[in-house]
């Protein structure tokens, strides 16, 4: 007979989940299976890497671990604006002005040498400054032709029947090659002569130009144009240096301690005493013709002037040492003049 109870009474019901056991081992001759399952679960994913952050647009799902961060880029502190040294240029600026506007009066038919005398100091002085501060190759050499070929000039714009500036063109012509043939004699100064050719251009045009102004002294209203550009140009530079004492802002670049609000206050006020001279002088002059060649030559002053402390400032972030501070500091003004006396020349014929 059969007993009461099923065999299966006393055993243990089949547990919920697979049987513990050792892992079957793999099939001899077979890899394992690979495995479907998740690596980690969320839990583990979050412990390990932190909270998720929301990828911008354009940015890269992951970044390789070989990638170096970018070095931050290194803030140059601006130069510091020297208060007392920006008041002294703008004095500067103020007497040689005055110095070459009165010169100008002084001039006249058959009197032209005093005035002569006085721009031949003035291109000395700029020969001196340039030199000195730009350091061209076999700089006594190029001092020594420029101070000659400045010579010559005014020789040339007093003593010539026409006043023109053709011998004045020739002479800067033959000044420069000879200073580039004279730093070639040297083989020390013959390696750096083709980085100094802008350099030994510019002083040797620029003594060449301040003669401009002996010639346009011998031209009919002449004297009065000298008077109203260079006054203009004497106090757009004073303005524009006394401007970047008190407010040089905003900085035009770290490196140049000058300011925009000094230029444009310069010009401006340059522009408006050469109206005022211009009507108090007689015809051919108007307030408005005079307005006009002062703010040509206002302009011309003062960015020059501006563009020899960019270049001042390039050579100091080159590396190069500075050079004296007092031929450093005259090469703004006497660059400002030099370029507004050719410049009141051209709009003298363009305009009286």
């Amino acid at each position: 007979m059969f007993p009461s109870t099923s065999p299966e009474a006393g055993r243990e019901s089949w547990p919920a989940g697979p049987h513990p056991g050792p892992a079957a081992a793999p099939t001899r001759g077979h890899p394992p299976a690979p495995r479907t399952g998740p690596a980690a679960t969320d839990g583990d994913r979050r412990e390990r890497g932190g909270p998720r952050r929301a990828r911008r647009a354009g940015e890269p799902a992951r970044r390789s671990e070989d990638e170096v961060d970018e070095p931050e880029e290194e803030v140059v502190p601006p130069v510091e604006v020297r208060r007392q040294l920006a008041v002294t240029i703008a004095g500067f600026a103020a007497l040689l002005g005055v110095g070459l506007v009165l010169g100008a009066q002084t001039s006249g038919p058959g009197h032209r040498l005093p005035f002569a005398f006085i721009i031949f100091g003035v291109q000395l002085l700029f020969v001196l400054a340039w030199t000195i501060a730009m350091r061209p190759p076999a700089l006594l050499v190029v001092a020594g032709i420029s101070a000659t070929v400045a010579a010559l000039a005014d020789i040339a714009a007093v003593q010539t029947d026409i006043a023109g500036l053709a011998p004045l063109g020739y002479l800067a012509v033959g000044g420069f090659l000879a200073a580039v043939l004279g730093q070639l004699v040297r083989r020390v100064d013959r390696v750096r002569v083709t980085d100094s050719l802008g350099a030994t251009l510019l002083i040797v045009v620029g003594v060449v130009a301040f003669g401009t102004l002996i010639v346009l002294s011998r031209i009919p209203a002449g004297t009065q144009a000298i008077t109203v550009c260079l006054s203009a140009s004497g106090v757009a530079l004073t303005v524009a240096r006394l401007t970047d004492a008190v407010l040089p802002w905003p900085r035009l670049a770290p490196q140049v301690p000058r300011g925009a609000a000094g230029v444009v206050a310069g010009a401006m006020v340059g522009t408006l005493t050469s109206a005022l001279l211009g009507s108090y002088l007689v015809a051919p002059f108007t307030p408005t013709r005079a307005a006009v060649i002062g703010l040509v030559a206002a302009v011309t002053a003062v960015l020059s002037d501006l563009a020899v402390g960019y270049a001042e400032a390039g050579r100091l972030m080159a590396g190069e040492p500075p050079t004296m501070w007092v031929a450093r500091h005259m090469q703004g003004p006497l660059g400002g003049f030099a370029l507004a006396a050719p410049a009141a020349y051209a709009m003298c014929m363009l305009f009286l």
